[in-house]
């Protein structure tokens, strides 16, 4: 019996000394140790959530240049078709001061980006035949919704996030009776045929473009000509949309994505219902020349530049 108290006694004693010292605690979490703990978790969970939104826009840009590329493929399949005429380009908004003066004729893609809450004029564009898909017509990154007549946002994303430059049998010779009654192609210089693309050369020259949502309403991607008095403003501008940058398809076919050194943000309004020339930045206008060598510019003098 003697033997067994003691162990009980032993064991009391060991008990309260573990109580009582710091170095033989329950097991549990001081405040502060939980929130050291709780602010890593924190940190940690940032990161990995940088990471998979990073992640996300690789894949959705990845996608955005299948999609150029798929389109550039049914443009040098149409020119084939047609004794290397290119697709028609013709439908631009002309910026006037009264309503109804846009040019409309059978295009690559007809319709106003903005607004149309269908695929029907996808669907009847020209080089719809050699894709039937609507879907590589908008960009995965594009968020915008599309507008009631009154300029209102709906609760539907748009249609078609890409346009075709203007230097690529943009409305070429149509004869522009809403605004001057001049032959197009004087003052917004094209390429009518395959062959006749030497300045610049088909891996320089740009044929699909990611449009910035703010601008994008026609079917074509529109820049001045010197000779025009708008050098230095954006008619139309190029996407913001994948990390400061957009994609660019050319006409050798292969796709490419440029980087701004500034963000590429538009900000004019609209005039006459259709969006106004913007200045390009000081800190844009090393890329908004960028842009003018990827297109068919031509000076005074009738001289390619």
């Amino acid at each position: 019996m003697a033997v067994r108290s003691d162990r009980r006694k032993t064991k009391r004693i060991c008990v309260d000394s573990c109580r009582n010292s710091e170095g033989c605690r329950a097991g549990g979490f001081t405040l502060i140790e939980l929130l050291v703990v709780t602010s890593i978790i924190g940190i940690l969970a940032g990161l990995l959530l940088l990471v998979l939104a990073g992640a996300k826009e690789k894949g959705r840009d990845a996608a955005c240049r299948s999609n150029l590329r798929q389109l550039q493929i049914c443009w040098e399949m149409y020119a084939s078709d047609y004794k290397e005429f290119l697709c028609p380009n013709d439908w631009i908004d002309v910026i006037s001061g009264s309503s109804g003066n846009d040019m409309k004729s059978m295009t690559w893609c007809a319709g106003d980006a903005r607004t149309d809450p269908t695929t029907v004029y996808i669907e009847s564009g020209l080089l719809y035949p050699y894709n039937q898909s609507a879907g590589i017509y908008h960009c995965p990154s594009d968020m915008a919704m599309i507008q009631d007549s009154s300029g209102n946002p709906l609760p539907q994303y748009r249609t078609r996030s890409y346009n075709m430059s203007q230097s690529v049998n943009g409305a070429g010779m149509q004869t522009n009776y809403a605004d001057g009654d001049y032959v197009v192609d004087a003052v917004q210089p094209c390429f009518i045929k395959f062959t006749d693309i030497t300045n610049p050369t088909p891996s320089q020259l740009v044929v699909f473009l990611d449009e910035n949502e703010l601008t994008l309403s026609d079917d074509q991607f529109g820049y001045p000509m010197p000779q025009e008095g708008w050098d230095g403003y954006w008619w139309d501008m190029p996407s913001n949309r994948h990390n400061q940058g957009a994609n660019f398809s050319f006409a050798d076919g292969h796709v490419e994505h440029w980087h701004w050194a500034v963000p590429m943000l538009y900000a004019s309004g609209y005039y006459g219902g259709q969006p106004a020339p913007q200045a390009a930045s000081p800190g844009q206008m090393p890329d908004y020349t960028r842009v003018g060598n990827a297109m068919r510019i031509v000076t005074f003098d009738g001289q390619a530049h």
